[in-house]
């Protein structure tokens, strides 16, 4: 007896009703498409993601208040899911996403290329490589926000780790300015592949660079590393509640929910 197919846990984000209606309608030809919600904005793309995790995303690029662009900044890197754009640009955009994406469609979405897009979603599932999609789509991000991603030698201007570790604000240079931001408006920074996010209250910094080479710079008693891809602002935990096999997830300041590794507990002032 064959293996059943593995469900494809999918979410669907368009701010256009018809728009979710015609993708759902496309998606039963697929038995093995779940899809697990349909929202309309990118904050409740961003919330969706953490209350249902996804494998798949069908994000719109095109949405008013929080754009496709800014949900995925929303969205901590680890859980960022492989993400079909479904867009209206012109070619010229569209090759960019294909560059960076695991696929593109262009609306009004045709039955066999979004077939075509779920192949590939199917591979790289199979493949496990959802890490290289996760750091090709900070890379798009950047260059969407025309701000790409640096190295952290060259982002940083030139901070000691002394500084780093009191109060001394993180330089980063962000297009031809010098962004100085203080270590207490980080909110939590996380990682896919050699690509690092700075998340704040008001903006996302990406930058070249690893999880160690940063957090090598930073107050681990401040800023502990929480997961294997994320460092968190402890100040900024607001609460935690139990999840599975010694896990926790946090609740910052901001609403944000991060995900406490068991083997990283004893790093969280709260656990000492």
């Amino acid at each position: 007896m064959s293996r059943p197919a593995r469900r494809i846990r999918t979410l669907i984000v368009d701010d256009e009703p018809l728009a979710r209606r015609g993708l759902e309608l496309r998606l039963a030809a697929h038995a093995d498409i779940e899809i697990v919600a349909q929202v309309g904005d990118g904050a409740a793309a961003a919330r969706a993601v953490a209350q249902h995790a996804p494998d798949l995303m069908l994000l719109d690029v095109q949405m008013p208040g929080l754009d496709g662009f800014a949900a995925l900044r929303a969205i901590p890197a680890a859980q960022v899911p492989l993400v079909v754009f479904v867009t209206a640009h012109d070619h010229y955009a569209v090759r960019a996403f294909h560059a960076c994406a695991m696929d593109y469609l262009l609306k009004p979405v045709e039955q066999d290329r979004l077939d075509h897009a779920l192949s590939r979603v199917r591979e790289a599932l199979a493949g496990r490589d959802a890490m290289v999609h996760r750091a090709r789509l900070l890379a798009l991000l950047g260059e969407v926000s025309g701000q790409p991603a640096l190295r952290l030698e060259d982002a940083l201007d030139a901070p000691s780790a002394d500084q780093l570790r009191g109060d001394a604000p993180l330089a980063i240079r962000d297009g031809q300015r010098v962004v100085r931001l203080p270590p207490a408006e980080i909110c939590w920074i996380d990682a896919a592949g050699d690509y690092l996010c700075i998340h704040t209250e008001r903006d996302t910094h990406i930058l070249r660079a690893t999880m160690r080479e940063l957090e090598q710079r930073l107050d681990p008693r401040r800023f502990p590393r929480i997961h294997r891809s994320i460092i968190v602002n402890a100040a900024r935990v607001t609460s935690l509640r139990p999840h599975l096999n010694g896990e926790y997830f946090l609740t910052l300041d901001t609403g944000q929910e991060l995900k406490l590794s068991r083997s990283y507990r004893d790093r969280l002032p709260l656990f000492r």
